[in-house]
């Protein structure tokens, strides 16, 4: 039986409400001290920290204002928009609920991006990382599928069509395609099955692998402690203690980085109402002109395009067109003869078969179908990052000058082409998507040989960074 603690009689109230509760339910005070008061975290923590928690905080905007929208919302096809002009007009505050819904959706992946940038030039993902990165890649991964699906329940032209489009795309899948479309439409076309099926993905299903996931990402990084802007390890035999053996150059997460933290609250909030209040739609990127226009099976509109958060990865999907497959095609074909020629024994042999696979399985298929895998393949690829990665150096502080311009290229490239993505294809916009395309993924598949490359600073033993 547990033993209990004892205060004295004349103790505070608030210290007697405390105790009481910490001796029947002692695990959540332990969890609190673990993941809180007693976590020690770097002590050079930056503003590129504040999007974790923001990212958190955003989950709780969502769950919340979606709880109240499903209140009124009617997974109908011939309901759904309706409902949606309801809550806008009839239901008090509705109107805002929805609008910090639709805001919190773009808002979330804003700060998901920030957050994946700042863990991509820190090197967060390296050892003993590894497996926190592969858990914030599966959310990111469950937040674009709770976001496709919620995207064609308010039922409008953008949704309808939209969701068209990219359900379509499992069609082009060899052998599997038509049935795997038919299974996730529900029906020959998008409709009240399609309808019915998202909305329970996007409340129920998707929802709780995204919790589940979160806690795993959060669980498996206090495990092994965060990384930090100068990419040196705080806990382990080797780093630095006090006299009470914590962490010399840690802090305790409370007080310091939840007061840190509210202040990135503060900021972000700031920017959060400025967009709900005076511009929700922000020039149609947020919300689609288009949506607002009840869905119309026999009127497509004159350009249709994802929201901007899938915008790069649909320029890579509208990319690959023929004359694509055949560049990649001679791309494998000079990679394949540049190794027979500085690889020697059995080696040469299997690079040969490997690249004439390739090229055969490149022209076996049609572009559409490579289209699809190079938009998959683009998020996919970050799953392997940790292993792909070869530098002597984490952060990239302690990295060549001409590495900071590298990355610095990759982000105008990933930014140019979710602006590809929402403008209507042109000639010269293909080709420069093309390009992107190429270069995304070189920079991840040549990584383990450029990242290796140029004269590095020396990594600190210590932190020596200051915070701020």
């Amino acid at each position: 039986m547990a033993t209990f603690k004892e205060i004295p009689a004349d103790a505070p109230v608030a210290a007697k409400v405390t105790n009481w509760l910490e001796n029947r339910f002692p695990t959540a005070f332990d969890a609190y001290k673990v993941h809180m008061s007693e976590y020690y975290a770097p002590k050079n923590f930056n503003m590129w920290y504040f999007f974790g928690s923001l990212a958190l905080l955003v989950l709780v905007i969502q769950i919340v204002t979606g709880i109240f929208l499903v209140m009124h919302y009617k997974p109908d096809a011939a309901l759904a928009f309706a409902s949606v002009e309801y809550i806008m007009r009839d239901v008090p505050w509705g109107w805002l609920i929805r609008y910090m819904h639709s805001t919190g959706a773009s808002m979330f992946f804003v700060v998901v991006y920030m957050h994946m940038w700042r863990g991509l030039i820190y090197g967060s993902y390296r050892k003993p990382r590894e497996l926190v990165w592969i858990f914030g890649c599966a959310i990111f991964l469950c937040l674009m599928a709770e976001a496709f699906m919620g995207y064609l329940l308010p039922w409008g032209q953008m949704s309808y069509w939209g969701a068209q489009v990219i359900v379509n795309l499992f069609a082009a899948v060899p052998f599997v395609g038509p049935d795997l479309a038919l299974l996730i439409r529900g029906d020959y076309v998008v409709g009240d099955a399609t309808l019915n099926r998202f909305f329970s993905f996007h409340v129920i299903a998707v929802p709780l692998v995204l919790l589940g996931l979160v806690v795993a990402h959060l669980l498996a990084l206090h495990d092994v402690g965060s990384n930090n802007p100068d990419g040196v390890e705080i806990k382990g035999p080797k780093a630095p203690k006090d006299a009470n053996g914590k962490p010399a150059d840690g802090i305790p997460f409370h007080p310091f980085y939840t007061v840190h933290d509210v202040f990135g609250v503060g900021m972000f909030l700031m920017v959060f109402c400025a967009i709900i209040f005076f511009g929700p739609e922000l020039g149609g990127y947020f919300l689609e002109y288009n949506n607002f226009i009840p869905a119309d099976p026999l009127k497509t509109p004159a350009h249709i395009a994802p929201v901007w958060y899938f915008t790069p990865y649909y320029s890579m999907l509208r990319a690959t067109t023929d004359p694509m497959v055949n560049v990649l095609c001679g791309i494998i074909g000079i990679a394949g003869v540049v190794a027979l020629l500085s690889v020697k024994g059995k080696s040469r042999i299997a690079i040969a078969v490997g690249a004439i696979i390739g090229i055969a399985l490149l022209k076996t298929f049609d572009a559409k179908f490579w289209g699809v895998v190079v938009m998959g393949g683009a998020v996919v690829i970050l799953f392997f990052l940790p292993w792909l990665d070869n530098s002597p150096a984490k952060s990239i502080r302690y990295r060549p000058t001409w590495h900071k311009a590298l990355y610095g290229v990759f982000l105008v490239f990933f930014v140019v082409l979710g602006y590809l993505g929402i403008q209507p294809p042109s000639d010269i916009g293909t080709l420069v998507s093309q390009i992107g395309t190429l270069f995304y993924f070189g920079f991840f598949l040549l990584m383990p040989w450029w990242s290796t490359i140029g004269t590095f600073k020396p990594v600190p033993d210590r932190i020596v960074f200051a915070g701020h």
